[in-house]
């Protein structure tokens, strides 16, 4: 068995943040997963549908692999991307970092890992690896999916080769302090204000607090959307609470992101942000909630609060970012 030395393998909530904290811990830069994702600039939202769906999806962060990109590029972080589409080079590509003592990122479909627990396919699925023998990899998931966990050979392999939604090409990748590194305290600015216009100016009506209205209105359609409401709209609402969100379709991360940024900033408007975020984080648990009762019980009564609500954080998300794009601006 060829593994990394003194690997701290912590899962925690969700996947991409989990193999961040396992490559940066061994860095030795233990952050907080709230610090990475919010350094990440990785709040957002996505109404995503298209006629080769099957139901629509509700997102709440940004693109996968982009809170790595905007993390390293915060912190000057060496980020080695490897690519190929032959799987032996991918393979030798892994292996060497492992025995070189590096663990290693890898974006893969999570479809068909073994200790999965929901077998769905998904390609911007994140986890760390920090070894293998001649049968198994060994892996830091989320503690959703056990944290440290195996999979055999074959079936990293499959889920390497995938071409999921989001698949990249057997990407793997490293992370490298440099010598003197920015402190993350002085890029929490950079990255809030960064979210936050991203979030107030997005380019289409999909994404950003446009998007969350948007979901507000057609989600009051979604037993017209579905072949299958009972099966369907439960799943979303599991989706959007417990596929390594962090709860809440991810606020629950940015509102604690906030919390542990208010002490260094003692600001004004992060304290609006951070009670708005709060009230928000909540609203989003009751919306799962409506959402699964409705598809259970097939009331369009719980569907039409649920719109309701998501109207309500429209407004309460936009002002939360509003506040948050001030940082740099006013003391």
């Amino acid at each position: 068995m060829t593994t990394v030395t003194d690997i701290d393998a912590r899962g925690t909530q969700h996947c991409e943040t989990t193999a961040l904290g396992v490559l940066l811990r061994h860095q030795g830069l233990d952050l907080s997963e709230p610090m990475l994702f919010g350094l990440g600039s990785g709040l957002s939202f996505v109404y995503w549908d298209s006629k080769n769906m099957g139901f629509p999806f509700l997102g709440g962060r940004v693109k996968p692999f982009d809170i790595t990109r905007n993390l390293a590029d915060r912190l000057k972080l060496e980020l080695l991307i490897q690519e190929t589409t032959s799987p032996r080079k991918a393979w030798d590509s892994v292996a060497a970092c492992i025995r070189a003592d590096h663990p290693v990122g890898l974006q893969l479909d999570s479809y068909y890992l073994d200790y999965f627990s929901s077998k769905i396919h998904f390609g911007g699925h994140v986890v760390a690896m920090y070894g293998y023998d001649d049968h198994k990899a060994y892996l830091v998931d989320t503690d959703q999916q056990g944290g440290a966990v195996s999979t055999s050979l074959t079936s990293l392999a499959q889920a390497r080769a995938a071409r999921a939604p989001m698949a990249a090409k057997h990407r793997s990748f490293t992370l490298t302090t440099p010598t003197n590194p920015p402190s993350p305290q002085s890029q929490i600015v950079p990255a809030i204000t960064a979210c936050a216009e991203a979030f107030l100016h997005p380019p289409i009506a999909n994404l950003g607090h446009r998007g969350i209205k948007k979901a507000g209105k057609l989600v009051r359609t979604w037993f017209q959307r579905s072949d299958a409401p009972q099966r369907d709209l439960p799943q979303a609402a599991l989706l959007m609470e417990k596929a390594g969100t962090g709860g809440a379709l991810f606020r629950n991360l940015y509102r604690d992101f906030l919390a542990e940024c208010a002490d260094p900033l003692d600001s004004s408007h992060l304290r609006t942000g951070l009670t708005l975020y709060a009230e928000a984080a909540t609203l989003w648990t009751e919306v799962a909630g409506l959402i699964k009762k409705a598809g259970e019980s097939g009331e369009t009564q719980l569907l039409e609060q649920a719109g309701t609500i998501l109207g309500d954080l429209s407004h309460i998300e936009r002002e939360a970012m509003q506040a948050l794009s001030r940082l740099d601006r006013v003391p």
